[in-house]
């Protein structure tokens, strides 16, 4: 019994590809291949961007520093993120893309509706 404790207390819990820790947004790329030419959008509107994000690399960006397309900065004190994606390209070319899932809160949650 003992055994079974101890080893569910060493076990490592995945590392989602987008996390969100209060104003910082944390990419992890934990895959082996390199992501190139890598655009960030928070709420379709505002936008960051890198030239890559490597394999088993990681990227922070503060929400702040995210743009909108007549340089309108995302505000974290004011504003709510309801979504967020990641495209890139990867070595071969071909288009990649994530986008986090977020857990349905306030009274859409007690209902059950989706976001």
């Amino acid at each position: 019994m003992l055994a079974a404790v101890t080893t569910a207390g060493c076990r490592k819990l995945p590392v989602e590809p987008l996390s969100l820790e209060r104003n910082m947004l944390t990419v992890t790329n934990q895959s082996s291949r390199d992501w190139r030419s890598v655009e960030i959008w928070l709420n379709t509107y505002y936008r960051v961007t890198t030239s890559s994000v490597p394999a088993g690399g990681r990227l922070q960006a503060p929400l702040d520093t995210f743009v909108a397309g007549f340089g309108q900065r995302f505000d974290f004190h004011r504003m709510q993120v309801t979504d967020l994606r990641l495209t890139a390209k990867l070595p071969d070319g071909t288009p990649f893309e994530l986008k986090k899932a977020f857990e349905v809160g306030g009274l859409a949650g007690v209902l059950g509706r989706k976001p």
